[in-house]
């Protein structure tokens, strides 16, 4: 260690010789010593080459020469480790080689833009240094066109720093599309690729940039079909895949109609040919995941892409990839570890003078990256499976029955990867929206039970996902219900309507909601013990308008037949009352003031219940006036509601029929007997017929 540090502080001294050749040999040497050598690299930056190196790259009287030279092995060391990278951005590399860029010699913008390209393509870079300077972005435009290798390097920083939709607005207005178009017919492949890379960027959830897209002609062809040709058979694997992303993502932004025969003929073709065994594992999770998103949405193409290929009995090959160290060798693929000892292999006594660290350490980086895909590739297919699923019963079915799917995703649920975990129960809530899945695949594995466990101890994307399937196993045809009920969910769920997450409250309450639906007076009471009623009205009062419908939807299935109607309005029906005048009283959608007119017409069925509304003159005013509303929907609920307060059969109803006939309802009913509705129109009828009885 003494040594090479020795050596590399004789580099350093040399930077600050007096004779400017001198220091230029210096910076060659520099670079000829630190070409594949980390440790030296690491040993030049600890002992502050990339400070003088700066320096001399910035200063005007250094010779265009050594400039490039200190550009070039600035770049070097950025190709070591991710130390370095942090050390030269510590050092402010990234606004020096910028201002490098203003230079009018190429050779040296080249090498300037080369190491940007090095330092930004690095995962520690901030990509923000790119945007800094509102100058920085249009200047890239303008050198574009200087040679194949500028093009090739600023495509390929633009591509690693577009990461948000600010950047590629940014992007967007300083030209790029124009820009970047005629470089898709470059004679360089490298120039292509990096073009293509930076429209897949640009288009992704970006509707602005897709509808321009779809219009831009290079050479006089449609860009869709330059993409088109892209994903022939015969391009290489890595343009074909980005074409298909471009296209995908051009669908999901409306700019091509997923009926288009780009998508259905040939987009979607080509992610399904990416998903076979043929390809490198990194290529099927990359395929598998672009067809996952472009079909998300689209039950035809869900249906095409299923019968395509074979396409759910292919991923099942997925998971044939060990998730541990064990078995690693069933991966058939060309690993590092094979390359070395094949490269060996040709002069034998190399290979045994290899020392036996370096072979552990081939050998421990191929299982690190094969564990890898095998968790990419085991998350890959359970998006796909739940996007296939997400509509049709039918593929549900298939995937289901596809040989042990269902333990694989039960036994995903548990995985030490967070994504893999995400990915697994998003597949299972995609099957769980079948009521023949619900009733069979999910009963017989009983996944509720990893779902709890999932529960109990995950991150919010997780969780959201996790409690969406649990609303679902907790349906009134869900034979999982009963014993998720007898596990103690209901605490659980109470405390996710607390949640800061607006997802996750909803989830919350909508379980409970299908829980109170047709329950027991047993179950609605442990539920409004445990939720309380001040957390039930703040929930009334949320602003997330879900969270206030699902909280509706619960307290009307709470007040759902009579026995419990009375028990729960004799203990709560102030505070209920209170918060239905509220409702009707503020500013909300028709939505949420039918269902609270829904409620109030459970309350209205009550057998004492009913007595909060017939006492309370405010309320039946409110009744009134949206049986003459505009909105059916309301007419109809608030017409519900008289029916059920003046019912003859039941006590009292005479004096109730006095009450309102007095107030004018009749008049409104027999109004209402002549709606062009015919619900609203019967339900009048009914309502009077009571008062003829």
């Amino acid at each position: 260690m003494q040594e090479v540090t020795a050596t590399s502080r004789h580099y350093v001294d040399r930077l600050f010789d007096p004779d400017p050749q001198k220091v230029l040999q210096g910076v060659i040497d520099m670079k000829n010593a630190v070409i594949g050598n980390n440790k030296q690299k690491a040993n030049l930056i600890v002992l502050g080459a990339v400070p003088r190196l700066l320096y001399l790259l910035q200063q005007s009287s250094s010779s265009m020469e050594l400039r490039t030279e200190c550009a070039v092995v600035l770049g070097s060391l950025a190709m070591g480790t991710e130390n370095n990278i942090k050390s030269l951005v510590d050092c402010h590399i990234i606004p020096a080689l910028l201002q490098g860029l203003l230079s009018s010699d190429l050779i040296f913008i080249e090498a300037c833009l080369r190491c940007l390209r090095t330092v930004f393509i690095s995962p520690v870079t901030p990509v923000q240094l790119l945007y800094t300077d509102p100058t920085v972005i249009p200047h890239l435009m303008s050198l574009l066109s200087n040679s194949l290798r500028t093009q090739e390097y600023i495509t390929q920083i633009f591509s690693h720093c577009c990461k948000t939709p600010e950047h590629q607005t940014i992007l967007f207005n300083h030209g790029a599309i124009q820009n970047i178009a005629p470089l898709l017919i470059s004679p360089s492949y490298k120039v292509r690729m990096q073009a293509l890379k930076c429209f897949s960027v640009l288009a992704y959830e970006n509707t602005q940039v897709s509808m321009t897209l779809v219009n831009v002609l290079v050479d006089g062809e449609l860009l869709t079909q330059v993409f088109v040709k892209m994903m022939q058979r015969d391009q290489p694997i890595e343009m074909q895949l980005t074409a298909a992303k471009c296209l995908t993502y051009m669908c999901r932004a409306s700019a091509i109609r997923t009926d288009d025969s780009c998508i259905v003929l040939k987009t979607l073709p080509c992610l399904v040919r990416m998903c076979s065994k043929e390809h490198l594992l990194e290529e099927r999770v990359e395929g598998a995941e672009t067809l996952a998103y472009l079909m998300e949405p689209d039950v035809e193409l869900q249906r095409i892409a299923s019968t395509t290929d074979h396409l759910v009995a292919m991923l099942a090959d997925y998971f044939k990839y060990p998730s541990s160290v064990s078995a690693i060798t069933d991966i058939k693929r060309v690993s590092p570890v094979c390359s070395a000892v094949e490269m060996y292999s040709y002069c034998p006594e190399r290979l045994f003078s290899c020392p036996i660290t370096q072979l552990c350490s081939h050998l421990l980086l191929s299982l690190d990256h094969d564990l890898k895909h095998a968790h990419e590739l085991r998350q890959a297919a359970f998006k796909l499976y739940a996007s296939l699923g997400s509509n049709d019963e039918d593929i549900r079915k298939k995937i289901t029955e596809t040989e042990n799917m269902m333990d694989r995703i039960v036994s995903g649920l548990s995985e030490s990867s967070i994504k893999v975990r995400l990915a697994a129960v998003r597949c299972l809530h995609s099957l769980s929206r079948s009521v023949q899945q619900l009733r069979t695949s999910f009963h017989d594995h009983a996944v509720w039970k990893p779902l709890m466990k999932l529960l109990q101890n995950a991150p919010d994307e997780v969780l959201v996902m996790a409690s969406s399937t649990l609303c679902n196993l907790l349906l009134e045809f869900s034979p999982s219900k009963e014993p998720i009920l007898e596990s103690g969910v209901i605490e659980l769920l109470c405390s996710l309507t607390q949640s800061d997450s607006p997802a996750l409250r909803v989830n919350g309450i909508w379980a409970l909601m299908n829980m109170a639906f047709q329950a027991d007076q047993k179950v609605k009471v442990e539920i409004v013990r445990c939720l309380g009623t001040e957390q039930l009205f703040r929930l009334l009062s949320d602003p997330d308008t879900n969270v206030l419908m699902k909280t509706l939807g619960l307290l009307r299935n709470l007040l759902s037949t009579r026995p419990h109607i009375d028990q729960i309005m004799s203990s709560h029906g102030k505070q209920i009352m209170q918060a239905v005048t509220l409702i009707l009283e503020a500013e909300h959608s028709i939505e949420v003031k039918e269902q609270t007119l829904c409620i109030l017409a459970n309350i209205a069925d009550g057998n004492t219940a009913k007595d909060l509304i017939m006492t309370n003159d405010d309320m039946l005013q409110k009744i009134k006036y949206y049986m003459g509303h505009s909105n059916v929907k309301l007419q109809l609920a608030a017409t519900f509601c008289v029916s059920n307060l003046i019912w003859n059969e039941e006590d009292g109803s005479q004096e109730r029929q006095d009450k309102l006939r007095e107030m004018g309802f009749v008049d409104i009913l027999h109004k209402l007997t002549q709606s062009s509705d015919p619900n609203l129109s019967d339900r009048a009828k009914t309502a009077l017929q009571q008062y003829l009885a």
